[in-house]
């Protein structure tokens, strides 16, 4: 029997559609929840990301600013803006999109950041705050996997989870975030030994490790959700025809475009072994734009007490 796939488009709607009820009975006290986002530079796919996200501030009723820089903004430039928004009383949320030119020291910007306005959740504030369950701002890709799941009625607690990845970004407060919802977490990563044996005990498998399709069926035990949170290139026709045997759509999208998307996961094998899966694209990717609007109402809420 085919896995049944975890619609993160549908469940990022639900949480817009949540947010924007929202803003509009807050901005009928006059409160409105307001993010700036700053971009550094000319990368075309953070233009593109963040373009994205003020459009959806836009479209659910939250006040944004986009702040564009020049590639040649020097941390003191970028810290002082930051400085900036931070005393900004109308902007609740501050997001620097990453990656930031080679020359500026990341760490010390997203270090400035308020973290009562770090709609990331990345500042060390409020990673504390995760590891130790107190109320706080939460990365939003991993915060986004646990409503899903939850939306879907998967069971969490008592569950043997395999978090396959251990960045900051994800697999770290994806482990704790799990294991405040009673699941037993095991983190595993490049140097653990017989990985799929690990792997393959797993009721939840979220795999966040950045490798083309590496987990396959070897690594799924029947019947376990699995949770994709890949984003890669499939760039060999070899690669296509192996991920995507019998495929279409998705050649048509290789011969277009020179490539087509793939996850850290084999579709064909998941799709086959679990009982859950989340597509890519489709699956994981709409939950961070979703959870960054909400968190950016979160931030609202805690900053002025309502």
């Amino acid at each position: 029997m085919a896995a049944n796939l975890l619609d993160g488009t549908s469940v990022a709607k639900a949480i817009k559609e949540e947010v924007a009820a929202a803003v509009a009975e807050y901005r009928e006290r006059d409160l409105r929840p307001g993010l700036a986002a700053v971009l550094v530079g000319n990368d075309p796919a953070s233009h593109i990301y963040v373009s994205s996200k003020v459009k959806t501030c836009e479209a659910l009723g939250l006040y944004s600013e986009k702040i564009e820089l020049p590639e040649t903004t020097s941390t003191a430039e970028l810290l002082a803006l930051v400085q900036e928004l931070n005393a900004r009383d109308e902007i609740d949320g501050i997001l620097v999109q990453m990656p930031l030119p080679a020359h500026i020291d990341a760490k010390v910007i997203l270090t400035a950041v308020d973290p009562g306005k770090d709609v990331d959740g990345l500042h060390p504030v409020n990673a504390g705050r995760l590891a130790l369950n107190e109320d706080g701002l939460r990365p939003c890709t991993p915060a986004g996997i646990v409503e899903m799941l939850e939306r879907y009625d998967i069971k969490i607690s008592g569950a043997n989870v395999v978090v396959l990845g251990r960045s900051r970004l994800v697999g770290l407060p994806m482990a704790l975030l799990l294991l405040h919802k009673n699941a037993t977490v095991t983190v595993c990563h490049s140097r653990t030994r017989d990985l799929p044996a690990v792997t393959g005990r797993a009721d939840i498998l979220v795999a966040a490790i950045g490798r083309m399709a590496m987990v396959d069926g070897s690594f799924i035990k029947p019947g376990a959700v699995v949770v994709d949170v890949g984003m890669n290139h499939v760039k060999s026709r070899e690669d296509l025809e192996r991920l995507y045997p019998d495929n279409p759509k998705r050649r048509a999208a290789f011969d277009k475009n020179g490539y087509t998307l793939v996850g850290d996961v084999n579709p064909q094998e998941a799709m086959a072994t679990a009982s859950y899966f989340t597509p890519v694209p489709g699956g994981v990717g709409p939950l961070t734009i979703a959870m960054l609007m909400k968190n950016t109402l979160t931030a609202m809420k805690m900053r002025r007490g309502s």
